[in-house]
């Protein structure tokens, strides 16, 4: 327990300080796909629940084979689900990812669900973040100080919004999400497109001036994309996910084969 609060304790710093972070993504249920991650040590690993069919029971197995391997582990929950959000921080996750946020009070309801008394109400239990209850004592006390909360910006309204929702000292960083962003500018899957970017900027300026890390998500990750994320002012980038991976993987096999064939 000691050795995985002190990593914790770690991303948190490196997201205040705005340190570089990468990290992996998981939309299939295997913690298989985890432990490959690990070999390549990302800061964490995040499982996306929103988009994917991945039960509670498959979260507890992916956070577990996480933590074994020596990497950390933020569900991105579906919605802004206080039980969710209970059951998930009890089976052992190091924080959570919180998508579509727009307005500071679903800020304050997600600390409310996050963090123990004085700052929140989540209610205390015995479960696999506890150890099993061989750890209580531990966890209860340090839980506040190195639990991460990171906010999605995926709207107009929360782009608008985000000083206020970076007002929250509780908030460690911000992840952007371009397509929603698009959508709810009217410009749908255009990311490039100058409202798109200039938005995007907007949420970029605010975090540097709260000192919180500001993220997206690279699709097609090379040395080259990576470095112009990090130039654009992205401080963590989440390197694309084991479904895109095994998509643009498959693409280029298909397009081999189709020329392999044409060879006589």
């Amino acid at each position: 327990m000691k050795a995985l609060i002190e990593r914790r304790h770690y991303l948190k710093s490196k997201l205040r300080n705005r340190q570089r972070i990468f990290a992996a993504w998981t939309s299939l249920g295997h913690p298989s796909i985890t432990e490959i991650f690990c070999q390549a040590a990302f800061d964490f690993i995040g499982i996306d629940i929103e988009h994917s069919t991945i039960s509670h029971e498959q979260c507890q197995r992916i956070i577990a084979a996480a933590q074994a391997g020596g990497s950390l582990c933020l569900p991105r929950i579906a919605s802004h689900n206080a039980e969710m959000v209970k059951r998930l921080l009890d089976s052992g996750a190091d924080g959570i990812i919180v998508p579509m946020v727009e307005k500071p009070q679903e800020v304050q309801d997600i600390i409310q669900s996050c963090k123990y008394t004085p700052e929140g109400k989540r209610s205390f239990g015995i479960a696999r973040a506890q150890g099993y209850g061989f750890d209580f004592e531990l966890y209860a006390k340090e839980w506040n100080r190195d639990s991460i909360i990171i906010v999605q910006i995926e709207s107009q309204l929360g782009a608008e919004n985000i000083e206020q929702i970076l007002s929250f000292d509780e908030v460690d960083g911000v992840m952007i999400g371009p397509y929603d962003l698009s959508s709810s500018l009217g410009v749908p899957g255009q990311l490039e497109h100058k409202r798109v970017q200039d938005l995007c900027q907007r949420i970029m300026t605010a975090c540097k001036k709260y000192k919180k890390s500001c993220g997206t998500q690279n699709i097609e990750p090379d040395l080259k994309s990576l470095k112009k994320n990090l130039t654009q002012g992205y401080t963590f980038v989440v390197v694309a996910s084991d479904i895109f991976a095994l998509w643009k993987w498959t693409d280029r096999m298909g397009e081999t084969m189709k020329e392999l064939c044409k060879v006589r």
